[in-house]
């Protein structure tokens, strides 16, 4: 087991000075209105499969929360995200115009409040395999959707020098474009 004083005195190891260009843990204990959020796309239960893919990609945005009417007003019953079109609907035969998102979604998700800090969500977000998780109100009301993307750019904002100073390609060529959604 490693004791936390190890070379570092009284101080602890929580307590050792940042030196430059070190991960300052204070960053993620951050409230989540740190990320650069924006509100959800919110889908009724009967919604189709296909209404859900057009809004996710004339949004640019990897998932939809599902509430009982359809909109931010009532509670979160699921998410219908990227992965569930490609493990729920691609190659099962089914006719997306045609399919509910109730039928699809994951039911019930994990939720973030959304007073809690970046390293709740992130945690949730690790432990549990999920890209996108929604933050909810105090009556579980969608307010944001907490992805994996907005955690990134958070810390590529805070460590700007440091990400931005790297050299795009060790191979010496140019970055790919970016394919799919």
């Amino acid at each position: 087991m490693v004791d936390p004083t190890d070379e570092l005195g009284d101080e602890g190891y929580f307590e050792k000075p940042k030196q430059r260009g070190e991960f300052d843990a204070r960053l993620i204990r951050e409230p989540l209105e740190s990320l650069p959020l924006s509100p959800p796309i919110v889908l009724a239960g009967g919604a189709t499969v296909t209404e859900a893919m057009r809004a996710m990609q004339r949004e640019h945005k990897g998932c939809v929360v599902v509430t009982d009417d359809g909109t931010p007003h009532s509670k979160v019953t699921g998410i219908f995200t990227e992965r569930d079109v490609l493990f729920r609907i691609v190659d099962r035969g089914r006719n997306p115009a045609s399919l509910p998102l109730t039928e699809v979604m994951t039911p019930d998700p994990e939720v973030v409040p959304v007073k809690s800090t970046v390293a709740y969500a992130l945690n949730l977000m690790s432990i549990g395999g999920f890209r996108h998780i929604p933050a909810v109100d105090e009556e579980h009301r969608p307010v944001y959707i907490v992805s994996v993307r907005d955690v990134v750019a958070f810390l590529v904002e805070a460590f700007p020098r440091e990400v931005l100073n790297i050299p795009t390609d060790f191979r010496g060529r140019p970055p790919r474009t970016r394919e799919g959604a």
